[in-house]
């Protein structure tokens, strides 16, 4: 897959409010990236405090390619997400991107399937899939941030683990439950999800692609930091790797082991 240019800007805060607990939503005046980026790509966003040297990956939640602005949807993890909390209208953040290789778009009817932080990624890709879609979310509990975005776009679905709205359980629980189907899959969240989501397609003969969230360090495929195992072996290290940052973090299912 083909990887498009980077670019590095001062990006300017154009608004950001909370909408859970610990997830913030962030719009960014970035010109060049917001003309370039697609959905399932991130961004390397860079703290001002000078002694967190390396950036944090955020996931592009929306594209404003006519506004020339990027919205991240994040959750504050450690420092350097607080850091970025705090920031408000006006403040100048370095950013890098568009990164990653982003989701292949395909008209077939789809699952988009999100679980926590892995929400947001599937959003713009909601908006840019024009196909028979179905959203399934999967949160912790009644804070069901952006669901009704998500509306706009296809038929939502929730699971959440104590059972406040929607399905008790998980993702697939919800699947399950509503006797859903689909003929392809695109999902980002945590491992555990996104290994049973594998055997779910690898049983029913659906074609899976997953967003990974490791924890990224350069975001551009020099440090290894974000290496997972994958059956062919990897042109740069000669070992069975995929870097998430390069390669990645949009992989077919099949191609990774989790």
């Amino acid at each position: 897959m083909s990887h498009p240019e980077k670019f590095e800007e001062m990006a300017g805060v154009v608004r950001q409010e909370q909408i859970a607990a610990d997830i913030y939503s962030l719009w960014l005046d970035a010109n060049q990236i917001a003309a370039h980026a697609k959905p399932g790509q991130f961004l390397s966003v860079y703290c001002n405090e000078g002694s967190r040297l390396l950036p944090r990956p955020i996931s592009i939640c929306e594209i404003d390619k006519k506004e020339g602005r990027i919205r991240l949807v994040y959750r504050v993890a450690g420092k350097g997400t607080e850091e970025f909390s705090k920031m408000n209208a006006g403040t100048q953040v370095k950013v890098v991107g568009p990164l990653g290789n982003g989701f292949t778009l395909k008209d077939k009817k789809a699952f988009l399937i999100g679980g926590g932080i892995g929400i947001p990624p599937m959003l713009e890709l909601a908006k840019n899939l024009d196909c028979e879609k179905q959203m399934i979310l999967g949160y912790r509990n009644d804070e069901l941030f952006l669901a009704d975005e998500f509306k706009k776009y296809g038929k939502v679905y929730v699971a959440t683990e104590d059972g406040s709205v929607g399905t008790k359980g998980n993702v697939l629980d919800a699947i399950r439950e509503n006797g859903l189907n689909a003929d392809i899959i695109y999902a980002c969240g945590p491992t555990p999800m996104l290994r049973a989501l594998k055997a779910y397609a690898a049983e029913n003969n659906i074609e899976c692609w997953i967003s990974m969230e490791e924890r990224m360090a350069c975001g551009i495929g020099a440090c290894l930091a974000c290496v997972c195992k994958s059956k062919d072996k990897d042109a740069h290290s000669n070992v069975k790797n995929k870097r998430v940052c390069k390669e990645g973090p949009v992989f077919l299912a099949e191609e990774v082991e989790l």
